[in-house]
């Protein structure tokens, strides 16, 4: 089937690069030049795992290609709408320009019988709306085709989701954009991949509100930690207790420096925002999850000073800025954001992370960046680990202690044993730990 994929950013790419490797012919359409150039030469603008690997063997089969020309879409069957939706300036609600823009751009390259699928993440609503557009312009469809993808799975969530969800439009035009979905995506389904055909409205609140679900999971548990540290209680016991119920699960119940990134952060403003615009005070409770989240990075700027006495002038090395491991994302990260706190509170910030250096470096330049792990650790006075990759789960005291001059750690992913650095003469802070 031929495809075309409007945006070519984090979801765009992705879903590019798989769905040609999946068999389709599919153009990849942005107006960064930069960004189409090196996807072009088979390079990923962002670390994915998995990703280089399958650009490639797309491009290399000649089923994938990219392009900055809107016109390259005419003759495709299929016209992914893959932009961004960041958060509007000044307000929390959703900023729908490039989803516009998008749309706008294809109209003139519809044929009748094209199908629009959206994939981002919009406010309730706006497909109705952009439907309406599609089929005055062209006669062209437009579903909705939420995605589900986690950084760092990307490509596996692509190509072997836990679920489908098509948003149509009622009659004929929705049984028509069923089937061609269907083609689309044939190989997943052929698995067994559960498929859910709703319509528009709820398809564009199943994204939503499964982010603000995890979201409020995540706040909770960090709820938890903020009574636990007053009590003197284990919010790690905590979770492993609770999550022992069928009706909770363990999942998202790690206590911590909090959630980040370019999703539900936003989501979960965007999602209060439409409530309210909607003349509803149902999502209300939301801003006190934002909230939490938010004093989670207090939190640690708080015991970052308590430790060290006097932040001025201190050496401390920073163990990860991108906002979760396997991902170089430092959108919204509560680890970026701690290292620029103290930084501007005087401290001589040294950062290692596998992956996220170079974009961090390009929001927090005055940083000092380092490529491995010892030599940020050396003579360091205080050690933060604030992003939970493997390599720092993987560290021992005793060769932390050879390198830093102060035995010092605040570990704010919960990633390590209390007692074994205590042990070995650490002054050691956890979230919600004695």
């Amino acid at each position: 089937m031929r495809i075309s994929v409007i945006g070519c950013g984090y979801l765009g790419a992705v879903h590019a690069a798989c769905m040609a490797d999946l068999g389709h012919d599919v153009v990849g359409i942005d107006v960064d030049p930069g960004k189409i150039a090196l996807l072009s030469s088979g390079h990923a603008p962002f670390f994915e795992p998995g990703l280089p690997e399958a650009l490639r063997r797309a491009l290399d089969s000649g089923r994938l290609r990219f392009s900055t020309d809107p016109a390259d879409a005419a003759g495709s069957q299929v016209h992914f709408v893959a932009v961004g939706t960041p958060q509007t300036p000044g307000s929390d609600a959703a900023d729908l320009t490039y989803v516009d823009a998008a749309v706008q751009g294809l109209l003139p390259h519809l044929a009748d019988g094209d199908l629009v699928v959206g994939k981002s993440t919009v406010p309730v609503g706006t497909a109705s709306r952009l439907a309406d557009l599609v089929r005055a312009s062209s006669g062209a469809d437009l579903a909705w085709n939420p995605e589900f993808l986690r950084e760092g799975f990307a490509v596996a969530d692509t190509v072997a989701p836990d679920r489908f969800v098509y948003g149509v439009p009622e009659g004929d035009a929705g049984e028509r954009a069923t089937a061609v979905l269907d083609e689309v995506y044939a190989t997943a389904l052929a698995t067994g991949t559960p498929r859910l055909v709703t319509g528009y409205a709820t398809a564009e609140l199943v994204k939503v509100s499964a982010n603000a679900f995890l979201a409020t999971k995540i706040s909770f548990i960090n709820a938890m930690a903020e009574i636990a540290e007053a009590t003197g209680a284990d919010v790690t016991q905590l979770a492993d207790a609770i999550g022992h119920d069928a009706r909770i699960g363990r999942r998202f119940l790690n206590a911590g420096l909090g959630f980040g990134g370019g999703c539900l952060p936003k989501d979960i403003r965007a999602f209060r925002a439409r409530s309210r615009e909607l003349g509803l005070e149902s999502l209300d409770f939301l801003a006190d999850v934002d909230a939490v989240n938010l004093r989670r990075r207090d939190r640690v700027v708080e015991l970052a000073g308590e430790l060290l006495g006097e932040v001025r002038g201190a050496r401390v090395a920073v163990l990860g800025v991108a906002f979760k491991p396997d991902s170089d994302d430092v959108r919204d990260s509560p680890a970026l954001d701690v290292a620029r706190r103290l930084h501007a509170a005087g401290a001589d910030v040294v950062v290692h992370d596998p992956e996220a250096n170079e974009t961090a470096a390009r929001l927090a330049p005055d940083l000092t960046y380092v490529g491995d792990v010892p030599t940020a650790l050396r003579d360091a006075e205080l050690v933060l680990v604030l992003t939970e990759w493997t390599q720092f789960k993987a560290l021992r005291p005793a060769d932390v202690a050879a390198l830093v001059s102060r035995r010092r750690i605040v570990d704010a992913r919960n990633v390590f044993a209390p007692a074994e650095w205590r042990e070995a003469g650490f002054e050691f802070r956890g979230l919600g730990r004695p």
